[in-house]
């Protein structure tokens, strides 16, 4: 039912083989397009978006001070002047 096909990647204009197992893969899981990038072109995209960290996102933390035991500790919003910031383990029992 399915055939080979070339296409052209549209990131690196090389030519790759799309095949006929992996037509009936995208037809199993109900994709419509084919791909428009080659395999390589497809992962360097892949790994681009993740910045490396395996999907990871990376947050910037901030540095505080524990309003309840006067610890040491980092959040992932700025602190604001006024507004108590606890760590860890004072949060949790405040909740």
């Amino acid at each position: 039912m399915y055939q080979d096909k070339t296409l052209v990647c549209r990131d690196c204009g090389s030519e790759f083989t799309f095949t006929a197992g992996e037509q009936e893969f995208y037809a199993a899981k109900g994709f419509e397009n084919e791909p428009s990038r080659c395999p390589e072109c497809r992962a360097a995209r892949k790994a681009s978006k993740n910045n490396g960290s395996n999907g990871a996102r990376t947050r910037k933390l901030y540095d505080a001070v524990c309003a309840e035991c006067g610890a040491e500790t980092q959040v992932p919003f700025e602190p604001t002047a006024g507004r108590p910031v606890y760590c860890r383990e004072c949060f949790s029992n405040i909740r």
